[in-house]
């Protein structure tokens, strides 16, 4: 089967990878153009990018798929084209090229969650499952027939990050099985029912934590928000970034934002919250690195500060 491989980030290079070992002829690779990376804002190839050229794949970088995109699309003689997070819309004109159309790895269970940033919704509104599906890209945003899903649990602990990278490995799984039975001519796809939600792209406003929220809520926002674009609060006017933080149903003595350290051989950091406190696994202080909250702790106790989030 000759496909086209559509992608741009690193969660798509599992796809990549497992439509190559699977033996598919991939004719080219679409990705996104090279952008400005780091503080120094060096030109760097996607990660798609990075591996389709590791492979010795056809790459093609576009920010959007145009008419001259589309005419190159269809001098491929593309039996299907495989797309996981491009990061464009595909128009009509180039969804006709293939044969078979393009088959769209989503990281949701459609209808809930169409658009952008699927997981990282999930996990902010509480939901206890999220999963992935196949299905049959159309030009309404995530409308087509589903060919199969899989589905993972969402743990208390689990990050948008973690939660990606899980699904990249049981979602490329399914794409091959998918890809494979359209060639078979044994796939079915079945029409989306059911009530749907939208889950538009994760900007920094959106990781701004609220301690007079409750603490499932901070927690679920923080989780939602990580590893980007990172969960943030601020402190006397400076910013603050945080790693995962657990919920401890004990500690209902700290008003909203207060920061208590624990004393001890490994510090603990709790913040206040509307219900019970949270506890601080690493923590990003302005102008440093992520470190353990318990060696950030050390260094507050010694300086006799005071940091609080209200």
């Amino acid at each position: 089967m000759r496909i086209l491989f559509a992608g741009t980030p690193q969660v798509a290079v599992t796809s990549l990878n497992y439509l190559n070992d699977a033996g598919f002829e991939i004719a080219a690779v679409l990705t996104r153009p090279d952008a400005p990376l780091g503080r120094k804002r060096v030109m760097t190839a996607s990660p798609v990018a990075a591996r389709a050229a590791e492979l010795g794949l056809e790459t093609i970088k576009s920010n959007k798929i145009d008419a001259q995109v589309t005419a190159q699309l269809a001098e491929l003689n593309l039996d299907a084209a495989a797309i996981v997070a491009f990061g464009g819309l595909v128009p009509q004109a180039a969804l006709n090229v293939p044969t078979h159309g393009w088959i769209n790895l989503h990281f949701s269970l459609l209808p809930q969650w169409r658009g952008a940033a699927p997981v990282q919704h999930s996990i902010i509104h509480g939901d206890d499952i999220t999963g992935a599906v196949t299905f049959q890209l159309e030009a309404g945003l995530d409308t087509g027939p589903v060919f199969g899903q899989v589905t993972e649990r969402i743990g208390e602990l689990d990050t948008a990050g973690i939660m990606l990278e899980r699904l990249s490995i049981s979602g490329s799984m399914l794409l091959v099985q998918t890809l494979q039975a359209i060639d078979s001519g044994q796939a079915l796809a079945v029409a989306q029912s059911g009530s749907h939600t939208y889950a538009p792209k994760i900007l920094d406003g959106d990781a701004q934590l609220d301690f007079t929220r409750t603490a499932t809520e901070i927690r679920r926002r923080a989780h939602g928000t990580s590893p980007f674009p990172g969960p943030w609060a601020t402190a006397d006017g400076s910013r603050y970034k945080f790693g995962p933080l657990s919920e401890r149903r004990e500690r209902t003595d700290l008003a909203p934002g207060v920061v208590h350290i624990e004393p001890g051989k490994h510090p603990q950091v709790f913040i206040g919250t509307a219900t019970w406190a949270l506890e601080l696994s690493t923590i990003q202080p302005p102008g440093k690195k992520m470190m353990n909250a318990s060696d950030w702790a050390r260094g507050i106790l010694t300086q006799g500060t005071k940091v609080s989030f209200a």
